[in-house]
């Protein structure tokens, strides 16, 4: 790990002020005068639209700035992420990244345990301790090309897929964690699980399968672990394949999600990897998200850039 000099650094940030229900909105004018009173140099902007924060990271970085923090939750992080893997300014270690945690699940804080309290994560932040974690990345057909999408996180096929794509545009009237449980314990009895094959390591898993999920990190959906052996930089995905559960099971092991014990049932299992293939068997479409954030649909193959992301932990 290395220290930030804060004195010599100046920082740009993206602020969604839509995140977290609203919060970030509210709040802004605290943490700005919080920062200033602390002498963090510091420009900000605010997103204002779905994927608008990718631009403004483009943007930012193409105006020299190198140290950026997201001021919302893991939607904001995901879209800032994209722009500064999809920049050509300069390598993507070279850009510092932090996150300033408002947003509904808060997610991808709880593996590398950064505080969710504005005064601690100002103590974090001002500490300046950088690590690396990996980056995924999915490649996705999308309006007749191929697409390329990265991902800090968790990424879900299937079900989870899914659950992103009925759940677009309701996080914001949500304040809470359990907004995905009720999303994932109402989209059960809807959905028709598809028929897939999961290639990776010369292995193939195939069949009606209810989710495929793969982790950088541990935590998804507000707290779940479905990648609960997810390591966020030992340069491997891990992988969790689930077969064809009964709604009424999963709903009663739904607390096994939580303490990272799903791979108590005889249809869950774990893999490592470095490279996943999801392909459609039939008719029925495969939904794909990422980091809580609806894509498209399968065919797409997945990949992982190893120590990729630099971040503020604590």
């Amino acid at each position: 790990m290395q220290k930030s000099n804060h004195n010599t650094i100046k920082w740009y940030f993206i602020v969604n002020p839509a995140a977290g229900g609203g919060k970030v909105s509210k709040h802004w004018a605290v943490i700005k005068a919080a920062l200033i009173n602390e002498g963090i140099s510091f420009e900000a902007c605010f997103s204002e639209k779905k994927m608008h924060a990718e631009e403004l990271t483009l943007q930012a970085i193409f105006n020299g700035f190198r140290h950026i923090v997201a001021v919302g939750g893991d939607g904001t992080a995901h879209e800032i992420i994209n722009g500064i893997f999809n920049q050509t300014v300069c390598p993507a270690t070279e850009i510092t990244f932090c996150l300033l945690p408002i947003g509904t699940g808060n997610d991808w804080i709880k593996t590398h345990r950064i505080p969710k309290k504005f005064r601690e994560w100002l103590i974090c932040f001002k500490r300046g301790k950088t690590s690396f974690q990996d980056i995924g990345f999915i490649i996705f057909p999308k309006k007749g090309e191929n697409n390329k999408c990265y991902f800090m996180n968790v990424a879900g096929f299937s079900y989870d897929g899914y659950v992103a794509q009925k759940a677009q545009g309701l996080k914001a009237a949500f304040l809470n964690s359990l907004f995905y449980l009720e999303m994932t314990a109402r989209c059960l009895f809807t959905y028709k699980v598809p028929d897939l094959a999961v290639l990776f390591n010369g292995q193939k898993k195939e069949g009606k399968l209810l989710t495929v999920n793969i982790g950088i990190c541990r935590y998804s959906g507000g707290g779940m672990q479905l990648v609960p052996h997810a390591k966020p930089n030992d340069g491997h995905l891990a992988l969790t394949v689930a077969g064809n559960i009964n709604p009424f099971v999963v709903l009663l092991v739904t607390p096994l999600f939580y303490l990272g014990k799903i791979g108590w049932h005889p249809k869950v299992h774990f893999f490592q990897t470095k490279n996943v293939v999801v392909n459609p068997l039939g008719n029925a479409p495969v939904w794909v998200e990422a980091d809580g954030e609806f894509l498209g649909q399968a065919p797409a193959e997945i990949g992982i850039l190893p120590n990729a992301l630099k971040i503020i932990v604590p």
